[in-house]
Parts: structure tokens; C-alpha cells; sequence
């Protein structure tokens, strides 16, 4: 048996109970509001397809599927450590509505070409793509959990190259969906350049009057609209609480979507 299958684990419960996720206990990435905020951005309805690219454990992914009845899932992981948490997760009983649901590909988002596609990442299949790219630039302190760094290490041309894949993988007019702090707006909107448009980029406040810590984004493969820049999202009304606002709390626990502007 392999050595990461021996680690301690957690079971965690999120949408209040809707599905379980198997993460690794006190090493790695822990999901929480932010694969959360990412699942909110796909607001479809019907047979829709949906790849979570960087899927680590597959809290986001497994969120769309708990919140949409029809989604089908791929989540896409190039860590076999943690696409074996996936598996486990799927695995659950708490999890058997969704399990028929969501296919695992084990690839590296970066691959381009041939190898991408003998990977199983192929042109032209996914209604929406979601993205939690790692995060971390060569300034940040580094972190001595080799299975964090990994997942949060930005290497060069890191959006590019996760968009570039997204576009490939995506239909015509498929909507990409992604969250990044603020700093990355800039390589973000390049990467697009002229594969996506009618960007909608919604930064996310923890207060009023503090900066953003988060920005949540969608485009659309094709499109030639405009940038927007909407409204900010307020993480907690009352400066001297922890409380969600009551919108963040729905978007949260899976009881609301974060629908474009631009539907």
C-alpha cells in the first residue's frame, strides 16, 4: 500500500450534511470557502457537464454535484495522493446520490497536445470549467508541507497555461469559472486574451472598508463582450462578527448560486 494511503485523514460534511469530502488531517490543502465560492459560479440547469481542473480532494466539484441534480463531474488532480482522497470520498456512503455523478482523471492541467488529450482531457466536451489555481508567488514564505506547496505553488505562465487547457476542453460558448486573488487579475484577463470574453470579475471584501482578499471570475469561450467589473461581494455585514452575510452563508452551505450578469 502506498505510504500516503497510511496518513491520517478527516471526513468532513459541507452543504450542511450533502456530501462528505475525505481530506488528508493536519498536511495538505483543506477546502473550504473558497472551492465553496468557485461551485456557486456554475448556475446551470439541466444535463450540464463540468470539469474541475486542480481538483485536490474534489470539494468544489463535489459541490456542484450536490447542488445541481443533473451536473455530471470530472475532477481532474495530478497529485496521486489526492485524487486517491477523491476516490475515497466517492467511495462514501454519504456520498452515493453523487458517486454515478463524477468521473476522476488523473493529469496535470498543464499538458498540451497529444499529451493532454491521451491524459483524457479532450477538445470540445465540458459546458463549464472551474479552477482553484495555486496561489503562492516566489515571494511568498514557503511552507515545509511538501502536499500544501503543491498545491498552492504558482509556477510561470501558470494561467495561461490552465486557461489555455480550459479553452481547449470546453464548447463553444462554455463558461470558465474561477477564483484568485486580487493580484492575479492582470494574468488572468491576458490569459484569456481572445479565447474567452465578456469577462464578470467580482472582488470579495471580508468587510467594509478592507481590501480584497478574493476575486471570483467568469468568462465565456468565444465571446467578444466586454469586461465588467461588478459589485463586491461582503463576506460579513457586521464589522465585529465572524458571521457569514446571509447571501455568503446560502453560497456557502449550496442553497443559492452566483448567476452572471451576463446570462
Amino acid at each position: 500500500m502506498p505510504a500516503f494511503e497510511q496518513t491520517a485523514e478527516t471526513i468532513d460534511a459541507f452543504h450542511r450534511g450533502r456530501f462528505h469530502l475525505v481530506q488528508p488531517k493536519g498536511r495538505g490543502h483543506r477546502a473550504g470557502m473558497d472551492a465553496m465560492l468557485l461551485a456557486s459560479l456554475v448556475d446551470a440547469e439541466g444535463a450540464v457537464s463540468v470539469a474541475d481542473l486542480g481538483a485536490g480532494a474534489g470539494a468544489a466539484g463535489l459541490a456542484v454535484a450536490a447542488r445541481l441534480a443533473d451536473a455530471r463531474v470530472t475532477l481532474v488532480e495530478r497529485s496521486p495522493e489526492m485524487i486517491a482522497y477523491a476516490a475515497r470520498s466517492l467511495g462514501l456512503a454519504e456520498n452515493a446520490t453523487l458517486a454515478g455523478r463524477i468521473s476522476l482523471i488523473e493529469a496535470d492541467v498543464m499538458l498540451t497536445g497529444r499529451a493532454r488529450v491521451a491524459a483524457g482531457l479532450v477538445d470540445d466536451v465540458f459546458d463549464h470549467v472551474i479552477m482553484n489555481p495555486p496561489f503562492n508567488d516566489a515571494g511568498d514564505r514557503k511552507t515545509p508541507d511538501a502536499l500544501k506547496a503543491e498545491a498552492h505553488a504558482m509556477t510561470e505562465d501558470l494561467f495561461e497555461s490552465w486557461i489555455r487547457t480550459a479553452g481547449a476542453i470546453m464548447v463553444p460558448g462554455g463558461q470558465l469559472s474561477l477564483i484568485a486573488r486580487p493580484q492575479s487579475i492582470a494574468e488572468i484577463i491576458d490569459a484569456c486574451g481572445r479565447r474567452f470574453g465578456g469577462l464578470e470579475v467580482t472582488p470579495v471584501y471580508p468587510r467594509a472598508g478592507e481590501n480584497a482578499v478574493r476575486i471570483l471570475v467568469t468568462a465565456i469561450k468565444g465571446s467578444r463582450a466586454r469586461l465588467n467589473l461588478r459589485a463586491p461581494l461582503l463576506m460579513h455585514d457586521d464589522p465585529a462578527s465572524h458571521k457569514f452575510s446571509a447571501f455568503v452563508d446560502d453560497l456557502n452551505n449550496g442553497r443559492a448560486s452566483y448567476p452572471r450578469r451576463g446570462r
